[in-house]
């Protein structure tokens, strides 16, 4: 049995382009796995604190050496890590905000990248510890900053997305972006915006699936 998570990171629910997105992908995944699970997680439904010196004492601290606030302190961060360690596919929903990716999506990171659990140091060199997954990253851009764009280079989603899960070993990864989305502010067909986006995702979505049944 398959396991999908499912993350959204947009703050603008009925409006955002990458949140409709992730819900068709999701849509073509249950259709394909009837017997799949699927974990949600709204990211702007989760309030998940900025790391400070005490988290990082505490993920520093042997597991059985912390104290019950220490455990406290990690609890989100174990509740997160689960769902990742519990998914065998992601599907990850992510608007770009000022050329990066959303804040409460980088407060997510900072809670998932942990040593000893997602990544280790062995001889000197990392090692990611989240292997054998597949993500797709569904991300929404006002503008185009596709390669070879006159705006290519203030793209920082991509590369940062792709090094830092590559970085935990999750190197079996997808981006698909829907550029442009401000023409959706100036009148333009949302439907007529989305369809070449929504065939994308869901063929993409059942290339994906097939090689899992």
């Amino acid at each position: 049995m398959s396991t999908l998570l499912h993350i959204d990171s947009s703050p603008l629910y009925g409006r955002s382009v990458s949140r409709e997105l992730t819900a068709a992908f999701v849509t073509q995944w249950k259709a394909s796995h009837p017997d799949g699970t699927v974990i949600d997680r709204d990211l702007n439904a989760t309030a998940i604190p900025p790391i400070n010196a005490e988290w990082v004492g505490a993920v520093y601290t042997p597991e059985q050496a912390r104290t019950p606030q220490q455990k406290k302190l990690l609890s989100l961060s174990d509740s997160l890590l689960a769902e990742l360690e519990q998914a065998d596919e992601y599907v990850i929903g992510v608007p770009m905000h000022n050329f990066g990716v959303p804040s409460v999506l980088k407060l997510w990171i900072d809670q998932i990248v942990r040593v000893g659990r997602t990544f280790s140091y062995g001889d000197g060199r990392p090692k990611g510890l989240i292997v054998g997954k597949r993500a797709t990253f569904i991300i929404a851009t006002g503008g185009i900053y596709d390669a070879q764009t006159q705006m290519a280079s203030f793209n920082f989603v991509e590369p940062y997305l792709r090094s830092v899960f590559g970085f935990l070993g999750v190197t079996d990864a997808t981006f698909l972006t829907a550029g442009g989305t401000r023409v959706l502010n100036q009148g333009h067909n949302r439907s007529a915006f989305l369809a070449p986006h929504l065939q994308t995702v869901q063929t993409h979505a059942q290339t994906f699936q097939g090689e899992h049944v």
